[in-house]
C-alpha cells in the first residue's frame, strides 16, 4: 500500500490586489446576484465569465419549488456562453454570493455539478479556466478546475 499526496494551489488576496480585468469579472458576478431568484433559500448566487475573445457574460441561480429544477449562477453563465458563443474558450469565471445578510464574508465554492460542467469545458477548448471566488474579506484565485476537483473524469477517461 502506497500513500499518494495530491496538492492543490489555490492563492487568497484582498479584491484590492486582483488585476484591473479581475475586479471587473468579480464586480460583474456582485451584479449578477441581483438577478438570482433564491425565493426558497434566499441565498443569491452571481457568476460571471470572460471569454477567449474578451466578452463578458453573467448568470444568476434560479430556483424553483421543485428543487432538481433549479440552476446554479456558474451553469447558467457557462450555459448561455456555450449557447451563443461556442466558438471560444472561457478564459474565467468569477463567482460571488449573498444572503439575507450581505455579501459573504468567506468566498464560496462551487458545486460538484457545476466542478464537473467547469472540467469538460476546461477539456472541451484544451484551455484552463481561471476562477475568482469572491467573499468581503478576500479572493480566492484558482488556474485551474482541478485544483478544486484533483481526481476528476473527462472523456478520456473512459479509454484509457
Amino acid at each position: 500500500m502506497k500513500n499518494v499526496k495530491i496538492e492543490i494551489n489555490i492563492t487568497f488576496c484582498s479584491y484590492e490586489e486582483l488585476e484591473s480585468g479581475d475586479r471587473e469579472l468579480v464586480d460583474k458576478a456582485i451584479e449578477a446576484t441581483a438577478n438570482s431568484y433564491a425565493k426558497y433559500s434566499h441565498f443569491h448566487v452571481g457568476a460571471a465569465l470572460r471569454l477567449a475573445d474578451g466578452r463578458m457574460m453573467i448568470g444568476a441561480n434560479q430556483e424553483n419549488a421543485a428543487f432538481p429544477s433549479g440552476l446554479c449562477a456558474e451553469r447558467t453563465a457557462i450555459f448561455a456562453a456555450q449557447a451563443q458563443c461556442p466558438e471560444f474558450a472561457i478564459t474565467a469565471l468569477a463567482i460571488a454570493a449573498k444572503n439575507e445578510n450581505g455579501l459573504v464574508p468567506m468566498p464560496v465554492s462551487p458545486c460538484g455539478a457545476c466542478r464537473q460542467v467547469i472540467l469538460e469545458i476546461e477539456d472541451r477548448y484544451q484551455s484552463p479556466v481561471r476562477i475568482l471566488l469572491y467573499g468581503t474579506k478576500g479572493v480566492y484565485v484558482i488556474q485551474s478546475v482541478n485544483d478544486l476537483l484533483p481526481l476528476s473524469f473527462v472523456e478520456n477517461d473512459m479509454y484509457q
